[in-house]
């Protein structure tokens, strides 16, 4: 059988046949193999295409009911009103600053005000008679009454400053939300100012887009792109944003569009530079969090690593040690 094979591995003519069968079979399988194969990498883009466009639609119909259901202002109801309106709350619970800091935590209206100062009367209340329920009956302390009625009395300063406590998270939450979509909204205004976009196209354009990463931001910017329509000046309606958030971003942002409303100047190129700079703040800023991390993880690797490690090490060594013993 090793004689045919070696004999024919040595016939010219057989060899010739040979390569050119192989080589009609590379032709047949490099011309069929890829009619057979599907297109993956098409059927890929079409499937995140219709996802990304499903999530869109998702968002923006959440952007429309959170919409929908707070209404940009919320409307105070008849039983607040009322308590508010009889007890002329509004004079002695009410603060200078609260519709301002309301507004920055996201409530609008006089629905807000009245809530927070319904609230401002009512969490007392409330907490003193937990306190006195959990102090008194419940909790069975072996202290003195002087004890128990401090401890209620503390009950009722916390449940003044609850609602203030509140509004500061929900502001603190709300610009870290708009902080973090500040450089994409920055980069979406100004794809929109440099292929030729008014600014009220460009506001609600990107108002509409920005709702997947951010729906703060989509208020914050539909509310813009509403008081640019009914403001007889612009400049209000960009100072208005700069109260509603109170960021330092925003200011920037609030002041470019000042400056190119007023002296007409490119706000495609200031955008630009805008963004730049934005984008190079949130870097120092990380690089920043990252240059505090080894004194910050010093005190818990000596207290949980340490003492491991240690054991780890001298363990073996006790061990023999009591052993020779």
């Amino acid at each position: 059988m090793l004689d045919l094979v070696l004999e024919k591995l040595g016939d010219a003519h057989f060899m010739a046949f040979l390569l050119a069968a192989l080589g009609c079979a590379a032709t047949a399988v490099t011309v069929v193999v890829p009619m057979l194969q599907t297109d993956n990498l098409s059927r890929r883009i079409r499937a995140v295409g219709d996802e990304r466009e499903r999530i869109r639609q998702r968002e923006r119909e959440r952007l429309n009911a959170k919409e929908n259901r707070n209404q940009l202002r919320q409307r105070p109801s008849n039983m607040l009103r009322r308590l508010v309106d009889t007890l002329n709350l509004t004079s002695w619970l009410s603060t200078e600053t609260a519709k301002q800091t309301l507004a920055k935590a996201g409530f609008r209206g006089a629905g807000a005000e009245y809530a927070f100062v319904a609230g401002r009367l009512l969490a007392p209340i409330a907490f003193a008679i937990i306190a006195t329920v959990y102090v008194f009956f419940v909790a069975h302390w072996q202290q003195p009454v002087a004890i128990k009625l401090g401890a209620v009395m503390a009950a009722v300063y916390l449940g003044v400053k609850a609602p203030e406590i509140y509004l500061r998270n929900a502001t603190q939450k709300r610009q870290k939300s708009l902080e973090r979509a500040y450089p994409n909204t920055l980069d979406l205004m100004l794809i929109c100012a440099e292929s030729g976009m008014s600014i009220e196209h460009t506001v609600r354009k990107v108002s509409s887009e920005i709702g997947i990463e951010s729906v703060e931001m989509a208020e914050e910017l539909t509310l813009l792109a509403a008081e640019m329509s009914y403001l007889q000046d612009r400049r209000t309606a960009f100072e208005n944003l700069n109260a509603r958030t109170g960021m330092e971003s925003m200011r920037s942002l609030t002041t470019v569009l000042i400056q190119s409303e007023r002296y007409g100047t490119p706000l495609g190129a200031a955008l630009r530079v805008l963004s730049q700079e934005s984008r190079d703040h949130r870097m120092n800023l990380a690089e920043k969090k990252a240059a505090a991390l080894p004194p910050t993880l010093t005190v818990p690797m000596i207290l949980f690593f340490l003492p491991g490690l240690f054991a780890a090490i001298l363990t073996p060594a006790v061990i023999q040690i009591n052993s020779w013993n």
